[in-house]
């Protein structure tokens, strides 16, 4: 049974891994401003260089991933661009008790997002892509 459903979980299974990064990358690119402030806040320069930089990153590379074009370059973009953001930005082994918790569950949660990712990337985005039509 699984095996006839393989084609749609794919689409599936694409489009829920890019969403986040998608309405993350639209949310980056207007609100520039409050994204340079935040990647600021961990000590990195050129926050509204990176503010961009990331948000065009995480809007291309997702709406690529949705669309099944160039995915498994735009999955292996996002699974690394996602392991370093996570070291960088919850870091919960530095962080106080009170906010260790929520700030290793989002770790934790991106550590799987990635590995959704590095498997897409591992797999490609299957027959009903883009990348499938060109052959």
């Amino acid at each position: 049974m699984l095996d006839s459903l393989k084609n749609p979980l794919l689409v599936i299974g694409r489009v829920l891994l890019a969403l986040m990064f998608v309405i993350a990358g639209f949310g980056k690119l207007t609100n520039v401003a409050g994204t340079a402030g935040y990647i600021a806040s961990v000590g990195l320069p050129m926050g509204a260089a990176l503010a961009v930089l990331s948000g065009l990153l995480e809007l291309v590379a997702g709406l690529a991933l949705i669309v099944g074009w160039q995915t498994r370059w735009a999955a292996l973009a996002l699974a690394l661009f996602t392991l370093v953001a996570s070291a960088l930005f919850h870091n919960f082994w530095a962080m106080p008790e009170a906010q260790a918790f929520m700030q290793k569950l989002m770790f934790m949660k991106n550590l799987s997002v990635a590995g959704g990712l590095f498997s897409v990337a591992a797999i490609g985005a299957g027959p009903l892509s883009l990348d499938a039509r060109k052959g």
